[in-house]
């Protein structure tokens, strides 16, 4: 299974997504616009899940409409296994609606939605033998399942340049792909600063600016110096924003001198800080 170095998130294809979101849901033809740029530029993997509102219909029309679904890697993932519930009947019926809503005979990657469902991998790799999907992995997003990341062949995770937390198994992992998410913190990274809810954010985003180079980029040269199969997940609003992450991917890792000021600037942080799930700016 092949991933492109970038990799591009739809979440905001079927749901108003990200902290510094101000433009909605993407029109359909400007979705089209979107992945048709993508292809253009080398992307060749496509990121969703069930639980992201009507994203995986709209990704499944707009594939089949251009014509390029064979032409693409595509992540999906399982919502969360509700409590009582026979995981392999719920798995299969969830897996079997995604391959109806993205129009495919067979979905390259499934993911785990909650990170605590990595137990119930042995059902979700059942549905290989079966020819739904080709292989199986699990999304993290606390260091309280950060281990996970020692089991599973396919990982996707978060990590910037505030968020260390998964560094070291980013480092570590040599059994498969992992792709990181959160490049910009869901936009904390580049949004205006007085919007910034997190003095302590704020703080060392001026410190991290001090270095010359645009946030933007520093940000997506960061996680492409890490070494391995790794790909990185971008979602965007304008096939425009694309092509300015695909010019900034071009640009590859950062100067090793550079890397490690980033690395000894911004300390472990609490996840409070950096974790979204624990976010309460109202």
């Amino acid at each position: 299974m092949n991933f492109s170095r970038l990799l591009l998130g739809t979440v905001q294809f079927g749901l108003n997504y990200g902290i510094a979101n101000t433009q909605g849901k993407p029109s359909f033809e400007r979705v089209k616009a979107i992945l048709r740029t993508a292809l253009d530029n080398g992307i060749t993997s496509l990121d969703t899940a069930a639980a992201y509102g009507d994203s995986e219909e709209v990704l499944g029309r707009a594939l089949a409409g251009l014509g390029i679904a064979e032409r693409m890697t595509i992540v999906s993932k399982v919502p969360p296994i509700p409590a009582g519930c026979d995981p392999l009947e719920f798995i299969t019926d969830s897996v079997t609606n995604s391959l109806k809503r993205l129009q495919l005979k067979e979905i390259p990657l499934i993911l785990f939605h909650n990170e605590k469902d990595w137990c119930y991998h042995e059902e979700l790799e059942t549905l290989v033998a079966k020819g739904m999907i080709q292989a199986a992995g699990v999304s993290l997003d606390s260091l309280e399942c950060a281990d996970t990341a020692d089991e599973a062949p396919y990982i996707q995770l978060p990590c910037n340049v505030f968020d260390h937390r998964f560094d070291e198994k980013i480092k570590s992992h040599q059994t498969g792909q992992i792709c990181i998410r959160s490049v910009y913190l869901q936009g904390m990274a580049v949004m205006p600063k007085e919007k910034i809810p997190f003095p302590e954010l704020l703080s060392y985003r001026r410190i991290l600016e001090s270095f010359g180079l645009p946030m933007q980029e520093l940000c997506m040269r960061y996680l492409l110096s890490f070494p391995g199969k790794v790909s990185v997940l971008t979602g965007v609003d304008t096939p425009e924003q694309l092509l300015e992450n695909c010019r900034m991917a071009a640009l590859g890792a950062l100067p090793e001198d550079l890397l490690k000021k980033v690395n000894e600037t911004v300390p472990l942080l609490p996840e409070r800080l950096i974790r979204p799930k624990l976010w309460n700016t109202k």
